[in-house]
């Protein structure tokens, strides 16, 4: 399988505070970075939903996009993809632009999600000002396609206008759809021309058999030594039978792979303490030793018995 270069496995990264949550702790981005580097990600979405996106200015996205370029010192090849989507087209434009400028992989934007009513046609215009003016000609751009937050997403006939007018520039999507249908729907109309990225840890063997480029997900900050083995494994003869399968003589599906079990597992776990962000921000801190980050209002912190009984299920 031919792969997009973008492809691979990514952290949808949390985004360090200091104790107040006043601002950005931008001393502890890289470093954090270079942990997720270190446990198997290709590279990391920096303010997606699990980064708190919307809750930053556009002047703290990008001194946080610039302390995240010094993970490179230490792991060059690893791979910076900007959130930039807001309400705002002009606000957009200058976000996108802003990340190429700096020297990011790619960028991942949502669709103007104020504006929940918006059709097809108006979306397409919106993306096509969006890539024209910011996107370079060999830069790349994913939607994110999250209509459960966002409200709007994108249908299969606006991904195939979007990608036959800007074939490069338009790479694919971030599908945080969590539908296995709209998965293998993907697959059947795109095959690999379109770059898909599930959302979903627990649909990733689905995502790859219906031609998933790879996966940039919230519990890949703690799950990504088992997602990049589901990603290695994926193209191996052998990937689709266990070692019971085996000796039964019957091939299951990859769902049965250990690594794919252990992942579905542990996301089912963290789906119990919704939101990610304060989830996560609890066991980087508990499991890794990382400083107890905040995250911003309107979210909140986990309280002390949550946090005990997350801490309990989870190990």
């Amino acid at each position: 399988m031919t792969r997009h270069p973008l492809s691979g496995v990514y952290a949808a990264a949390l985004t360090p505070l200091k104790k107040d949550a006043s601002s950005p702790d931008l001393e502890a981005v890289a470093p954090y970075l270079a942990f997720l580097a270190a446990r198997g990600c290709h590279g990391a979405l920096i303010f997606g939903t699990t980064g708190e996106g919307p809750s930053f200015s556009p002047s703290e996205r990008e001194a946080v996009w610039q302390s995240a370029l010094r993970v490179r010192e230490q792991y060059p090849n690893f791979r910076l993809l900007a959130g930039t989507g807001t309400p705002s087209l002009t606000e957009t434009i200058e976000l996108t632009r802003a990340a190429f400028d700096l020297g990011y992989d790619g960028v991942v934007t949502l669709p103007p999600y104020y504006f929940r009513k918006a059709t097809d046609d108006g979306l397409f215009n919106w993306f096509r000002e969006l890539i024209h003016k910011a996107v370079p000609a060999d830069g790349y751009l994913l939607g994110y396609n999250f209509p459960g937050v966002a409200g709007i997403g994108f249908s299969l006939d606006l991904l195939a206008r979007l990608k036959d007018a800007f074939p490069v520039q338009f790479a694919g999507i971030k599908d945080s759809s969590h539908d296995p249908d709209f998965a293998r729907a993907l697959g059947q109309k795109f095959e690999a021309d379109l770059a898909v990225f599930t959302g979903t840890d627990s649909d990733f063997t689905l995502a790859l058999q219906n031609h998933a480029t790879g996966c940039i997900t919230a519990p890949a900050n703690l799950l990504s030594p088992d997602l990049r083995e589901i990603y290695n494994a994926f193209e191996k003869p052998d990937f689709f039978i266990t070692p019971e399968a085996e000796r039964s003589g019957v091939e299951k599906p990859g769902f049965s792979h250990p690594a794919q079990i252990r992942v579905t597992h542990q996301r089912h776990i963290l789906e119990k303490y919704p939101p990610f962000p304060p989830t996560l921000k609890a066991l980087v801190h508990r499991l890794h030793g990382f400083p107890r980050w905040p995250v911003r209002p309107p979210l909140e912190n986990l309280t002390p018995k949550t946090e005990e009984k997350l801490m309990s299920e989870f190990k």
